[in-house]
């Protein structure tokens, strides 16, 4: 499980790292609303809602889908504004009105595609009808809209019914959430993030695209015989470059997400955490799913009970279990395979022991990797 973005044809001068205030202020929302995400963010989450105006924390519900689960792509709206030039595609504005001004710049049917993505399951990265234009695909948002709860199927129908005043609403309310409270976290933040979109542009220009992408997340890789980024996360998508340019989004709230912009016909985004690194770097999802497997089997998780203990043979685990050498040396290879257990020779035997710090990661790991 990945997504894929194609950059066949992607020229160096087509790569642009810039933060975006507005998208800032959607992962300022998600953090407001799923404080659980981000542990980190305790403090600044519970000062925000102490002082927070009821009417503005009313709003906040109101929309609440377009942020909660993750943010909507209305927060870039810079990505499906098409660019033009040599240079790369279309940039976020460096202040949060300039960026609001592009959200403008979307057609209704962009902007309503986009609203509805948490609600209607439209097509992402392939072209399909919009709910303007198809009664069946906005019978059918309206039909998921209301199972998600009588709030969210009135904003919905507000929305298919009058893009524009829906926009001005989101309009509004960012700058009603800019003056609350966003005005004085982007004053703090945004130094941080020019920062890193330097450092990241420099690497770009000195040593190039994977070294520049190894700094964003390990997550990330570049196969450049392929012409592909690949982005490991639970979920699968495609996107292209194409004739457009390729956008890395700082953010300095959005820890641990990781989030591909790879909707169909708008340029590719890679949204990522900047700050405190991770002392060790995740697992892919492959390796994490081989640990949970591995730890799935009840005599597999004996052994592991053993193995926190002390080192063992594969003998001394056989007597142990009452289960012949063969049998043991299986589940062995099991949990080595998921880097679970170490190895060390003593003579003519080998010694098995669990690693406790995976083992201890694991849970944190797991969290970190459907967030992702």
């Amino acid at each position: 499980m990945s997504v894929r973005i194609d950059i066949a044809g992607l020229r160096p001068e087509r790569i642009a790292v810039v933060p975006s205030p507005l998208a800032e202020l959607g992962m300022a929302l998600h953090a407001l609303s799923e404080p659980g995400h981000h542990p980190g963010l305790q403090g600044w989450v519970t000062s925000v809602t102490a002082r927070l105006d009821s009417s503005l924390a009313d709003r906040m519900c109101e929309a609440d889908f377009l942020w909660r689960t993750t943010f909507s792509d209305v927060f870039l709206p810079c990505a499906g504004v098409p660019g033009h030039g040599p240079g790369p595609g279309t940039l976020p504005g460096t202040t949060l009105t300039d960026d609001l001004d592009l959200l403008d710049k979307l057609s209704d049917e962009q902007f309503v595609d986009a609203a509805l993505e948490f609600t209607c399951a439209l097509p992402y990265s392939t072209d399909g009808a919009s709910a303007l234009a198809d009664a069946g695909v906005r019978e059918r948002a309206l039909e998921l809209a209301a199972a998600r709860g009588p709030q969210q199927l009135r904003f919905s129908e507000r929305l298919l019914a009058d893009p524009p005043g829906v926009r001005g609403w989101l309009r509004r309310f960012a700058r009603d959430c800019d003056e609350a409270f966003f005005a004085d976290a982007w004053s703090r933040l945004r130094h941080q993030l020019a920062a890193d979109a330097r450092h990241k542009t420099e690497l770009l220009r000195r040593k190039g695209l994977a070294a520049a992408l190894a700094a964003v997340s390990p997550s990330l890789t570049l196969d450049e015989s392929a012409a592909r980024i690949t982005v490991d996360k639970l979920g699968d998508g495609h996107s292209a470059t194409g004739d457009g340019g390729l956008l890395l989004v700082p953010t300095s709230l959005g820890r641990p997400h990781l989030m591909v912009l790879h909707r169909h016909g708008w340029q590719p985004v890679l949204h990522y955490p900047v700050g405190s690194a991770e002392p060790v770097a995740p697992p892919s999802v492959e390796q994490l799913a081989l640990r949970m497997t591995a730890l799935s089997h009840p005599v597999r998780m004996r052994i592991c009970r053993h193995l926190a203990r002390s080192s063992y043979t594969t003998g001394e685990l056989a007597q142990a279990l009452g289960m012949t050498a063969p049998e043991i040396s299986r589940h062995l290879g099991v949990l080595k395979k998921a880097g679970l257990i170490g190895t060390r020779r003593r003579g003519r035997y080998v010694h098995y022991q669990l690693d406790v710090t995976v083992v201890a990661r694991l849970g944190s790991d797991f969290l970190e990797g459907i967030l992702r």
